[in-house]
């Protein structure tokens, strides 16, 4: 039996569950995930290796047409780049649901001319299940996919079918990475999303997409890491909105992001956190690209 190897983006409008996705076809946390849309703000490689070939997977922003701002057009320019220099493009959807971000994804990947496979994500969630019928007919007669595959992410539902799927339309060759590598980013890089997760997650309304993370210090001392943080917000109300009273929702933020960290780097973590004010940083390109968002 040949190897087979090749890069597989994960697509889709913002919510679907892409980031969920990509956790449970790895097998291992790699992308922070709350209900709030745009929360996936980077490109994240999850590797899977296995005897048969290796799957690089391509986790992406959502793509949505809501976003007027600086961030916005960059999320957009990250998920869109992804669609061409994949060997494979994972159409992320919601079952049942359909919508006008959905057709402009699907819009991108017929310019794409990649080999496509439709997941439809959240099977979960409908009952009965011969609602979903109509949904994957309708699915079929928008695009020629190369396959449709229902799955539950949450519930890891038929992604072993899907990672199949995705193997059978990648080129025979040799491994892209080391078969222990799972993963492109840093440990810098995601101290600053579990941090960013726990915030996302905790506070309402707009207040997330306000916020970004910048680690300035991630040091290995005495058998543990000591990580410096500081979280950047625009104005100084939502800089009082993070602390609570008397700094005590930023505590407890705080305290659950150094347990996440914990578990993800199987290591006991020293946790330090600022909170600091730059005006209008996310519609400012230049601002994004000291902050880490470049392309």
């Amino acid at each position: 039996m040949s190897f087979h190897s090749g890069y597989a983006a994960l697509v889709g409008r913002p919510n679907v569950g892409k980031s969920t996705l990509l956790n449970c076809l790895i097998g291992q946390k790699l992308a922070i995930t709350s209900h709030k849309p745009q929360t996936t703000r980077h490109r994240i490689l999850g590797i899977l290796s296995q005897d048969s070939g290796q799957v690089v997977f391509v986790d992406t922003p959502g793509i949505h047409d809501r976003g007027d701002k600086a961030m916005g057009h960059y999320l957009n320019r990250t998920a869109y780049s992804a669609l061409r220099d994949v060997n494979v493009i994972v159409f992320v959807v919601q079952a049942l649901a359909w919508t006008r971000e959905d057709e402009r994804v699907l819009s991108a990947i017929g310019k794409a001319a990649v080999p496509t496979i439709a997941v439809v994500n959240k099977v979960d969630l409908v009952e009965p299940k011969e609602q979903l019928l109509p949904f994957l007919q309708d699915l079929s007669d928008r695009y020629h996919f190369d396959d449709i595959v229902p799955v539950s992410a949450l519930r890891q539902d038929n992604t072993q079918a899907l990672i199949q799927a995705v193997l059978r339309r990648l080129p025979a060759g040799e491994a892209v990475f080391p078969d222990d590598q799972i993963t492109d980013r840093s440990q810098r890089f995601f101290a600053a999303e579990l941090l960013r997760e726990q915030i996302t997650r905790r506070y309402h309304r707009e207040l997330p997409y306000a916020v970004t993370v910048e680690i300035e210090r991630f040091e290995e001392a005495d058998g543990r890491y000591s990580i410096a943080a500081v979280i950047w917000v625009e104005r100084e109300g939502q800089r009082a909105i993070l602390l609570g009273k008397d700094g005590q929702a930023m505590k407890e933020t705080a305290t659950a992001a150094r347990k996440a960290m914990n578990d993800f780097f199987q290591t006991r973590v020293h946790l330090e956190v600022w909170i600091k004010v730059k005006k209008s940083w996310s519609s400012d390109e230049a601002s994004l690209v000291k902050l880490g968002y470049s392309d």
